[in-house]
């Protein structure tokens, strides 16, 4: 008789199982974060920056806090910031959160195809921007849109390359919200994941072989360090020690798939440095002053030759990964609201208020001067026009920016393509 092939290989040996990772709440269910450990703030440790990344590993495992459940600031990653600064954090906080309601409501009107907000994030990037010198490159993922918006970059110019209209410096050649902006140190954003990983790296290495001054800063979300870019990345920078801040935003999610299937279940992103050899920190990614902190730590850490920081921002996206996304379809209603370490402006605000230094009106008052700012800006960016409008761009700027001298194959294509649409009698053809 034939043996079933279904059968163990030995009899008194249990079958293998495989392991799939499942999120703790699916729609519908009740939701309670009380698994999830957060320490007291103020109660991790603060080594020196040019300590061996060895003698702090238990950094990866917990979580650096600054702000406390009163609004203040407590514990040795206090960076004990001047009240002008915690209030410019704010305001670049709170006109981020403007900025991306405005234009998620716009993508909503059809005046253009795609959005993705930062809301519940707003602290990861700004409070690093405020962190790092201004002459830093930042090698962004597709929601660190904070870091132009505390660097200055005007709001029309953002608005219009989301608008893919005539006033697009990229000529409509980037999908919304995949900003590049040379002027504030603001790499181009790519749509492949983890790809500005080894970009970034590269880059700090350039600059540390040149003997410059700056360092580089890069981001990508917890789901893309399962991609190889981000290890090969990882090789790098601690054999060549890249002076570079290495930033992974767990925000549980990673569009529909939960950060389990990218090794959360198992242990902190954080961790991941530890192999390499790499100073690992994981930080409470709401608290706007553990974020500025770890950042100007690792920052310094990099300026003085010691070395990349690889920091886990341990936070929540409140809403859909992007306008193509209904987060209802795989997630509790609940999870937003129950997030245990809150919304990052409020615990920002809640510690002004507490040191005396802001109040509630102030804030309404900045609300609503702020959320005037944007709306401004997008009645100006509209006027070089939307989406649906017809294409903003001529035709025959499609193959500019690909090559600094045109190889002869692509003008070809070119020609052949005018001649098609000239005798198609379209108006747009040429310049």
């Amino acid at each position: 008789m034939a043996e079933d092939p279904g059968a163990p290989m030995r009899p008194n040996m249990p079958r293998l199982s495989l392991h799939v990772p499942e999120p703790r709440f699916r729609p519908g269910d009740t939701v309670d974060f009380a698994e999830v450990e957060i320490p007291a703030a103020g109660a991790a440790r603060r080594p020196d920056t040019g300590a061996a990344p060895r003698d702090f590993a238990e950094l990866a495992y917990t979580m650096v806090r600054v702000l406390d459940e009163q609004g203040q600031a407590v514990g040795p990653w206090n960076p004990r910031l001047a009240p002008d600064t915690l209030r410019r954090m704010l305001r670049d906080m709170v006109r981020l959160r403007a900025f991306d309601e405005r234009m998620f409501r716009a993508q909503r009107q059809g005046k253009t195809s795609f959005y993705m907000k930062a809301l519940g994030e707003e602290a990861v990037a700004i409070a690093a921007a405020h962190a790092l010198d201004a002459e830093d490159m930042c090698f962004p993922s597709y929601r660190q849109q904070g870091l132009l918006i505390a660097r200055g970059c005007p709001l029309v110019d953002m608005m219009n390359q989301i608008y893919s209209n005539t006033g697009d410096k990229l000529g409509g050649k980037q999908l919304p919200i995949m900003y590049s902006e040379k002027r504030f140190g603001f790499f181009s954003i790519s749509g492949n994941l983890t790809t500005q990983y080894p970009q970034a790296v590269g880059w700090a290495m350039a600059s540390a072989a040149k003997g410059d001054s700056r360092i580089a800063a890069v981001w990508c979300g917890e789901g893309s360090t399962a991609e190889g870019d981000f290890h090969s990345a990882c090789t790098f920078a601690a054999v060549y020690r890249a002076p570079v801040v290495m930033n992974i935003v767990n925000n549980q999610w990673a569009i529909s798939s939960f950060s389990g299937f990218a090794g959360a279940e198992s242990t902190t992103f954080a961790a991941r440095g530890i192999g390499y050899g790499i100073a690992s920190l994981r930080v409470d990614g709401n608290d706007a002053l553990a974020v500025y902190a770890a950042t100007q730590w690792a920052a310094e850490r990099a300026r003085t030759n010691a070395g990349p920081t690889l920091i886990e921002h341990f936070t929540y996206r409140a809403e859909g990964h992007s306008t193509s996304d209904d987060p209802s379809q795989y997630r509790s209603a609940g999870e937003p609201t129950a997030w245990p370490l809150g919304d990052p402006i409020r615990r920002l605000k809640d510690h002004l208020i507490a040191i005396s230094e802001w109040d509630e009106d102030r804030h309404a008052a900045q609300d609503r001067e702020l959320a005037e700012e944007v709306k401004a800006a997008q009645k100006e960016a509209e006027k070089n026009g939307i989406l649906g409008h017809g294409l903003h761009q001529p035709l025959d700027s499609l193959f500019d920016g690909v090559f600094e001298e045109m190889p002869w194959h692509l003008r070809e294509q070119r020609a052949q393509m005018l001649a098609e649409e000239e005798a198609s009698g379209r108006p747009w053809a040429r310049k």
